[in-house]
Order: structure tokens, then sequence, then C-alpha cells
């Protein structure tokens, strides 16, 4: 444990970062199964919903810095190819 001060402050802040980082990263994840779910069933209005979802919530994780904005890329064009494969 810190002893000083300033120390102790940042011990307490980074726990709250990782909490928000954590949620974040989750409401991602979750973004992601719902797409990726309505996909494999081929409903695509849903798929269609979900897409757009899940490419905003990849958008501010980029924001946030929990995702490199190279890997968002890669991760949106994932997206889009799977769904126009729908079509």
């Amino acid at each position: 444990m810190p002893n000083i001060k300033s120390a102790k402050k940042r011990v307490k802040v980074i726990a709250t970062k990782t909490l928000r980082n954590k949620m974040l990263k989750s409401q991602l994840n979750t973004a992601i199964k719902k797409f990726k779910a309505a996909v494999e069933a081929g409903e695509k209005e849903a798929a269609q919903v979900a897409y757009v979802a899940a490419v905003k919530k990849v958008d501010q994780a980029v924001a946030k810095g929990i995702l490199h904005k190279n890997n968002a890329a890669h991760k949106k064009s994932q997206f889009t190819l799977m769904y126009n494969k729908m079509a």
C-alpha cells in the first residue's frame, strides 16, 4: 500500500478508470455478440440495427482509448464484410 498522499490518490483514480474501461469493454463485446448472432440467424433488419450499434461502440472505444484506431478499422471492416455477405 502506498504511504504518500498522492500515491494513495493514484490508486483510487486507477481503480475508477479500470472500472470504466471494463464497463466499456463489456458493452462493446455485447454489441459485437448481438451483431454476430443476428448475422448468423440471417435476420437482415436486426443485423442492420446491431451493425450500427456495434460500429458506434467501436468508435466510442477508440475515443476513450480502449481500442487502437487501426484495430477499430479492422473490426468495422470485418463487420461490413459479414453484413454484406448476408445480402
